[in-house]
């Protein structure tokens, strides 16, 4: 069974699958972590894998940037190919001061300038929240572990170069960890569809700061935080 995006066979795509924006992000996620893992889809190079994680099947794919790319994606894998964990892997800005690089953010909720979800919700605020079951294993992995995790709200944009800068103060004042450019509209399709979605964010920037890693450091970083969440739900 193939969709208008993606050209897997049926029963291609396990029960658990990992979202990184990038398709590239996801073959290195598949090289680095699965066994036996082969690509099942590339419409428009937006690439799939799968693969097994410690004996379970682990799949992963990129989303691209943005809800509306996101959306399309994670609807397709949960109508079509069963789909019902989906879990973003990506990387987002830091908005309160605690925060550092490298850090890993939980995301418990995510705010939003998306529309998305109010056309989803009759036009009311709808709260787009985690799964607790997953953020649950994450954060008490982590816990097990020693590897510190921030749990809280994150901000989805629909713009990546946003004019207006006093939001920026807003955000900390509301306490917005974090902002990057997915997580409410993966948790709005998981909402309409009855399944369970996370995200897991690694901090590649300060907003606030002007702080960035480097290429290198985005590599390492994102691994760490690859497999802290394999590992917490497998």
């Amino acid at each position: 069974m193939t969709t208008p995006h993606i050209n897997a066979p049926e029963g291609a795509f396990a029960e658990l699958c990992l979202l990184p924006g990038d398709p590239l992000r996801a073959k290195f996620i598949a090289e680095q972590f699965l066994e036996n893992a082969r690509c099942v889809t590339d419409v428009r190079n937006m690439l799939g894998f799968t693969g097994t994680y410690k004996g379970q099947p682990v799949s992963v794919m990129g989303t691209g940037m943005g809800i509306p790319s996101c959306s399309i994606y994670t609807t397709e894998l949960i109508r079509h190919y069963g789909v019902s964990k989906l879990v973003r892997v990506g990387s987002c800005g830091a908005i309160m001061p605690e925060i550092q690089l490298h850090d890993i953010i939980v995301a418990q909720g995510a705010c939003t300038d998306s529309g998305v979800n109010r056309q989803r919700f009759n036009n009311f605020d709808f709260a787009a929240i985690a799964d607790f079951e997953l953020l649950r294993r994450v954060v008490n992995h982590a816990e097990s572990t020693s590897v510190d995790v921030r749990v809280g709200n994150v901000f989805s944009a629909d713009l990546f170069y946003q004019a207006d800068t006093a939001l920026r103060q807003r955000f900390q004042q509301m306490g917005i960890l974090g902002v990057e450019m997915e997580a409410a509209g993966l948790y709005g399709v998981a909402a309409e569809h009855g399944v369970a979605a996370l995200t897991v964010l690694t901090v590649s920037d300060h907003i606030m700061r002007g702080e960035a890693m480097s290429s290198d450091e985005r590599q390492l970083g994102f691994k760490a935080m690859v497999e802290l969440t394999l590992d917490a739900l497998i």
